[in-house]
């Protein structure tokens, strides 16, 4: 388990979001950063290859698993996790960083990682994010290209899964409509009342 990281109320907020692969998270936290700029969005590093599209340090950092391990054993990472046979890790140096000067800090993680991230920062706001439906689901990971059909379907297993953990989140935001769900991360970040429940 990572060290605890200290917490207090004068410092940022330390936001966590979740969800399916294809639930659109990213386009979300695009939306939310749009609206509220001054929100870091932490940058993970990976093990897995880029996929079209995506830059290094921008949308991850891609390092070598010998690279990942290294680091993580030196206590680098605020939390790590092994998805779809790769590794996935959160700085911790950064987040500390921002949150010691008042900023926000959103981290978008696996739910191995949300989970993990819980127990070091009980002060934590998880958020998930879900698709209206598994049809939908199905359709947004086809459209992406990237999916062979074995690791389709090995998403879709997994997805179930992570449906089964998202009573563990303070708030749920079902991302039928991008605009909707981007407004209602905003509200939760503006509210001062994280309460367990949904947010539509």
């Amino acid at each position: 388990m990572s060290p605890h990281i200290p917490y207090s109320g004068g410092r940022g907020r330390l936001f966590v979001l979740s969800g399916p692969s294809g639930a659109g998270k990213s386009t979300v936290i695009r939306g939310l950063r749009e609206r509220r700029p001054e929100v870091m969005l932490s940058v993970s590093a990976t093990t897995r290859p880029a996929r079209r599209g995506e830059r290094d340090e921008i949308d991850y950092r891609f390092i070598t698993t010998e690279e990942f391990l290294a680091r993580r054993d030196r206590g680098e990472f605020l939390e790590t996790a092994e998805v779809y046979d790769h590794f996935y890790g959160t700085p911790r140096e950064p987040v500390e960083r921002a949150l010691r000067a008042g900023r926000d800090v959103i981290l978008e993680i696996d739910i191995q990682g949300a989970v993990s991230v819980k127990r070091s920062v009980p002060e934590a706001i998880l958020v998930f994010i879900e698709p209206p439906s598994l049809d939908t689901l199905s359709r947004r990971l086809r459209g992406r290209g990237t999916e062979d059909p074995q690791s389709l379907t090995k998403r879709m297993r997994y997805w179930y899964d992570e449906l089964k953990a998202k009573g563990a989140y303070d708030h749920i935001i079902v991302n039928d409509d991008v605009g909707e769900a981007v407004a209602a991360l905003v509200r939760i970040l503006d509210s001062q009342d994280h309460k367990k429940g949904p947010t539509t």
